[in-house]
């Protein structure tokens, strides 16, 4: 359905990452944070946006959409004589659950979202945690692998801090992740994997596949290139977030804790806090 969709990140601010879906001349784009860079991209390439996707209300990931907007606006090729319905022809998804003032297609689990201009949709995922409402989108025939576009809540060897959730929300919100298919490319919206990396190292420092990926991430960012996507085949191999049943991540979770957890909730639960210190 999707094999000759493209896409690409736009690095933002310090360590952000925009991603422009394309397929001939339309693009969509997730996390618009920022317009400048978005902006930049359609200009060179001469594309015409046709959505936005937004997984939570943070401002690195809605900073740039009212811009973003005007300048679908004044480049739309909508009827001149029809300027009063323009700013609502840009389908903006995101979550039901919070208050995004530009968003036109609020979304919950369960949902799905068909881009006819990309002949490509997304199963919507609800993964609360990091924010109240934060959703995901899975693209299961995108490429060969299928895709998730997942925001702050997952990221190559790490996951995002918990702000209005709980620790058990955010666990049952990667569990969810982790159930999908292990080929599945994961699209997060930072560049945080090498710092990631480094915990994960404190946690598990005799993983042979964590230390392999170490020295990757450590070549990548010397060429400056990005980390992400990721598979989920590599997170559930070295992302601590992803192994509360792994026996080494059980036990780093009880000298952090300073307790016996054995539900996998409450192992999530100490790492997650132990990282929150590191």
């Amino acid at each position: 359905m999707s094999n000759n969709l493209e896409i690409v990140p736009l690095a933002a601010f310090s360590d952000n990452y925009i991603w422009i879906l394309r397929r001939g001349k339309q693009a969509a784009v997730v996390d618009p944070g920022d317009a400048a860079p978005v902006l930049a991209y359609l200009q060179q390439h001469s594309l015409e946006l046709c959505a936005i996707l937004i997984t939570h209300h943070h401002h690195d990931h809605i900073g740039g959409i009212a811009e973003i907007l005007a300048y679908s606006l004044a480049n739309s090729r909508a009827p001149a004589q029809l300027p009063t319905q323009l700013p609502t022809q840009l389908p903006i998804y995101g979550p039901a659950d919070e208050a995004i003032a530009e968003v036109n297609r609020p979304l919950a689990g369960g949902d799905k979202v068909t881009l006819a201009e990309l002949n490509t949709s997304f199963e919507v995922i609800a993964v609360p945690g990091h924010t109240r409402g934060h959703i995901a989108y899975y693209g299961p025939e995108i490429a060969e692998q299928g895709v998730l576009f997942c925001g702050d809540t997952l990221f190559a060897c790490g996951c995002g801090r918990i702000f209005e959730g709980t620790a058990e929300q955010m666990w049952h919100s990667l569990s969810r992740i982790a159930a999908l298919p292990a080929e599945t490319k994961l699209y997060c919206a930072h560049e945080y994997t090498q710092a990631n990396i480094r915990f994960a190292l404190a946690v598990e420092p005799d993983n042979a596949a964590l230390t392999a990926r170490a020295a990757e991430v450590a070549r990548l960012r010397a060429e400056n290139l990005p980390t992400v996507p990721s598979t989920l085949a590599c997170e559930l191999a070295t992302n601590p977030f992803l192994r509360w049943d792994a026996p080494a991540v059980i036990a780093a979770a009880s000298r952090a804790g300073g307790g016996n957890p054995r539900q996998p909730e409450l192992v999530f639960a100490a790492i997650r806090e132990w990282k929150n210190k590191f």
